[in-house]
């Protein structure tokens, strides 16, 4: 190991050198990094000639392994990367930003909407139920509908698609990034890293970056100990700052991946061994205009208890169904949390996450439809820990509803733009999928108590309407969804927990109150990350079956 000297430590250098000083990305894309006076550190060996050519033919050339080269780089420009995560998007790209919660513009909109319906329940009070049923029974068919339209268009897309490309050979597989945002998860380092050492692919041709906040020294330990005993590993200690998010960490990581392509995996994740080669072949069979790949999820634990059961039957029609037919019908696809594989080029020119967006991904996926650049299923799944106990899994799933909040208030900060961007299909697509999710949630429980006021305490209409309109809106939407929860674990052959579709009202309940959750936390926490806890699955846990996987 090179002992290489800090800014402070550095000694004058001469003046063609110390103009470099401030070009980290000349530094990170040709691998090198100027060290004191006519000294080079270089882990690229064949850009010798070039420095040479540059610098003087005298110039001395330490030759070093990558890793060290990058750990020179950070350490000389730590407060360069760390400004860079935090506000590089908020620059360059202020209108995709979530570092403004809400614009004037909207606040207007907001209010004038407020306004209306308070007119109206004052002036029309016998109406006002009425036509707030009907807006709620709306909402929950043109969701429902829409659902129930992806599905099918992505159960006749998955079997169009079913032969995969062949994987290259090993010599025609290039570098992969694997990034690996980690906190508080030094109980759950002993399974990651036997997952990400089954990958099958290079090991020389792996780059994996394990990221680590600077004050979580437990996590970094493991981390640390894992690197020194395998090559492919490298340790990204990310400077304390806010927001204190997985975006703005994976963004700190992100000049130090060295991959054509780069994948995102959480902590509890065990992919498939194949995957990467699986992605690589895909990427190369797809046009340039596909930046991301995303694999499927779902849970090697779903047979803990109801709740994980349900979780599953979510995730196998968000990942197996609805996620393909928005591939099928060129609507904007909000990314999963994890198994994201891009272009590495191209992650970087839309500036990467955004760290004010608490569920980034799906921030993402807008964005890169919105600069013509698509997002394509990946025939690949990632199993990962399912939330098993009710107060964690309300949290995550409260996160969740914010981010898509976030998410749909900076892509409607003007519709215009997104309209001439998404064009008309991805445009109602993105208020049925995005808003849509959000206001169903919403929407649910006052439709529940409409229903039971009109019951108990009579029908503010005076003729049943609001009772009739809200049994419409309940049955459409509660067995509609109920109805997609039974189909949705059919391609994973997981007949067994069919049945539990039929809980589905009482699992969407749940969801409603995250949304509530969400909205007031949106108000007064909007950059709070509630972490999820990880490694809480029982040991007894028998997994699903896991052969049909593929779902070929």
């Amino acid at each position: 190991m090179i002992d290489v000297p800090g800014p402070e430590a550095a000694p004058p250098i001469s003046a063609s050198l110390s103009a470099a000083q401030g070009e980290p990305d000349l530094f990170l894309s040709r691998l090198y990094l100027p060290v004191t006076a006519g000294t080079i550190l270089s882990g690229n060996p064949a850009g010798e000639d070039w420095l040479r050519a540059t610098y003087g033919q005298n110039i001395r050339i330490i030759a070093c392994s990558p890793r060290t080269v990058l750990a020179a780089i950070e350490q000389r420009f730590c407060a360069v990367f760390r400004e860079r995560a935090v506000h590089e998007l908020a620059g360059c790209e202020p209108q995709f930003s979530a570092s403004v919660v809400i614009t004037p513009g909207q606040i207007v909109a907001f209010a004038a909407i407020a306004a209306l319906a308070a007119w109206t329940f004052l002036a029309l009070p016998q109406s006002a139920g009425t036509v707030a049923a009907a807006i709620c029974v709306a909402l929950f068919m043109a969701n429902s509908l829409f659902r129930a339209l992806l599905l099918c268009a992505g159960a006749d897309f998955w079997t169009a698609t079913a032969s995969a490309p062949p994987s290259p050979p090993d010599a025609g597989l290039p570098t992969y990034s694997i990034l690996v945002p980690l906190y508080r998860e030094a109980n759950v380092m002993p399974a990651l890293l036997r997952a990400l050492r089954a990958i099958d692919y290079p090991p020389d041709r792996l780059d994996i970056k394990l990221i680590v906040e600077s004050d979580d020294r437990e996590t970094a330990a493991a981390a640390d100990s894992a690197a020194v005993s395998d090559e492919r590993f490298s340790v990204i200690r990310v400077p304390p700052g806010t927001p204190r998010t997985k975006p703005r960490a994976c963004n700190y990581a992100m000049p130090f991946a060295l991959g054509e392509f780069t994948v995102i995996f959480d902590a509890e994740d065990r992919p498939e061994p194949d995957q990467l080669r699986k992605a690589v072949a895909a990427f190369r069979a797809a046009p340039d205009s596909v930046a991301c790949l995303q694999a499927r999820l779902n849970f090697y634990n779903a047979n803990q208890n109801w709740l994980t059961k349900m979780f599953a039957l979510d995730y196998a029609l968000w990942f197996d169904y609805l996620l393909r037919g928005l591939d099928r019908l060129n609507i904007p696809m909000p990314l999963g949390g994890t198994s994201n594989h891009f272009r590495t080029s191209a992650l970087r020119a839309i500036h990467a996450w955004d760290p004010y967006n608490v569920t980034e991904d799906a921030d993402l996926g807008i964005r890169l439809a919105r600069v013509g650049l698509r997002v394509r299923v990946l025939d690949s799944t990632t199993f990962e820990e399912a939330t098993s106990q009710l107060g964690p899994w309300l949290r995550q799933r409260s996160r969740w509803m914010k981010g898509y909040m976030q998410t749909w208030l900076v892509h409607m900060r003007s519709p215009r733009a997104l309209f001439r961007n998404a064009g008309f299909g991805g445009f109602v697509g993105f208020q049925l999928f995005i808003g849509g999710t959000v206001l169903t949630a919403l929407a649910n429980p006052l439709l529940w108590g409409m229903f039971l006021y009109a019951q108990f305490c009579g029908d503010p209409a005076g003729s049943e309407t609001v009772t009739h309109l809200s049994i419409v809106g309940l049955a459409i939407g509660n067995g509609l969804f109920a109805y997609l929860a039974m189909l949705s674990p059919v391609r994973r052959g997981w007949l067994d927990l069919a049945p539990l579709g039929l809980t589905a009202p009482v699992y969407w309940l749940l969801i409603s109150c995250a949304g509530i959750r969400a909205l007031f936390q949106l108000c007064t926490r909007p950059w709070h990350w509630d972490k999820t806890p990880h490694g809480l699955s029982a040991s007894r846990v028998t997994p699903l079956r896991t052969e049909a996987a593929t779902c070929a």
